[in-house]
């Protein structure tokens, strides 16, 4: 077993979990609390990926990333990007598809903070940022580890859309999944066993830190 897809994997993951938590954070907080009309559109949006098949994100995400492509072109000739079969491109079609994975659990902590709290922090004079940093993100610290947990665990395990926009290229775009399906397809099974392991534990220390958090806090409010 090589160790640069696991390295990808890892970095990959990292890096999209921080991407995806200060995009999150804002979108659901709005999310939670807007009443816009539109608000059930960009929630539908949002959830895209937890019912769209990664095959047909990643491949409209690789049309649309194409140098053949207006968009594709104009990065690509104007501001020097390739994200075809390239890792940034592998970042953002992992952050479009891990999206809804630290969203929903933001949403749902966003959701569960009593309104008093926002309340009294805003009869005290603290300012909207000052009243989510203070005030509500520590009181849905179970959530934010959800969202966390869940949202690096969605990236390791990801296979359609990174194999759509990155394809096969060593240290560069090929990630763990991408090197099981590599050596099932050349027949080497111990090779992909090794890989398969190693996804195998590291999600189900990943659930069991989940479930343990979310038992711990059910303890905790009984």
């Amino acid at each position: 077993m090589e160790w640069g897809p696991v390295k990808l994997t890892l970095l990959l993951a990292v890096v999209t979990t921080v991407i995806l938590f200060v995009i999150s954070i804002p979108l659901a907080y709005w999310l939670s609390y807007s009443r816009a009309k539109y608000k059930g559109v960009i929630e539908s949006i949002v959830s895209l990926p937890l019912v769209l098949p990664p095959t047909v994100l990643g491949f409209y995400l690789l049309i649309a990333f194409s140098p053949e492509s207006w968009f594709g072109s104009f990065l690509n000739d104007y501001l020097g990007i390739r994200l075809v079969f390239s890792f940034p491109g592998l970042v953002i079609g992992s952050v479009i598809y891990s999206l809804p994975f630290m969203v929903q659990p933001l949403q749902s902590g966003f959701s569960g903070v009593p309104r008093s709290y926002r309340e009294a922090s805003s009869l005290m004079g603290k300012s909207k940022w000052t009243t989510i940093a203070k005030v509500i993100l520590p009181n849905m610290k179970s959530s934010l580890i959800t969202g966390i947990v869940l949202t690096f665990a969605h990236t390791i395990g990801e296979f359609g859309v990174v194999l759509m926009i990155g394809g096969n290229i060593p240290d560069q775009t090929k990630v763990m999944s991408i090197a099981i399906y590599d050596e099932v397809e050349s027949l080497n099974y111990g090779a992909a066993h090794l890989y398969s392991l190693a996804l195998l534990i590291v999600m189900f220390l990943i659930l069991l830190i989940v479930n343990l958090r979310k038992n711990k806090s059910s303890n905790l409010l009984n």
